[in-house]
């Protein structure tokens, strides 16, 4: 598997001016083996030990990126309809970089990756924290993004103390859903 073929198969199914996210989830492509990509805990791509330049290149294969879990493995792949390969990631492939209200009355947060992916913060899209204390919001096909240590401290200046049964914790609250930054 070349990265060129790779890349010209994801290129065919892009094609045309629908934006789309490609229904990798419907293909059933054969398992290829594993590629030398690598995405690193910064959310850097490589291929063979060089970094990629292009963001549109890396956009490209972040939009068939998938995720499996099961008991014994976390693993990512690359899918386009004739092919699936293995790719290795560090921590989460995406960082959240960015966020902002979309409402005058701050009830609706938008979050946004360091590949221009942007959604609301809700309970479709949930901020989960591990037991070491990172942040992580899953984006779409079990993918997370790790949310960037600028984007933390701005939400704990925004969070209130609010006391719970875990004891008290930071609540802040978008699309209706309350959100815990951790427990004090």
């Amino acid at each position: 598997m070349s990265l060129e073929k790779l890349s010209t198969q994801l290129s065919d199914v892009n094609k045309g001016k629908n934006k789309k996210l490609p229904p990798i989830e419907s293909w059933n492509p054969p398992y290829c083996g594993e590629i030398d990509m690598h995405i690193k805990r910064n959310g850097d791509w490589y291929f063979g030990g060089t970094i990629f330049k292009r963001l549109s290149l890396v956009k490209l294969f972040a939009s068939v990126l998938l995720r499996e879990v099961d008991d014994d493995s976390d693993d990512y792949y690359l899918v386009t309809p004739v092919e699936k390969v293995k790719i290795a990631v560090e921590d989460a492939p995406f960082i959240l970089t960015q966020w902002h209200w979309k409402d005058e009355n701050q009830q609706t947060m938008a979050v946004k990756t360091n590949l221009d992916d942007e959604f609301l913060l809700s309970s479709e899209h949930p901020l989960t924290i591990t037991e070491n204390g990172d942040l992580y919001i899953t984006i779409r096909r079990n993918l997370l993004a790790k949310v960037y240590r600028n984007v933390y401290y701005q939400w704990v200046d925004l969070a209130k103390e609010v006391k719970t049964d875990n004891g008290t914790e930071l609540i802040f609250i978008s699309a209706n859903h309350q959100f815990s930054l951790g427990v004090l």
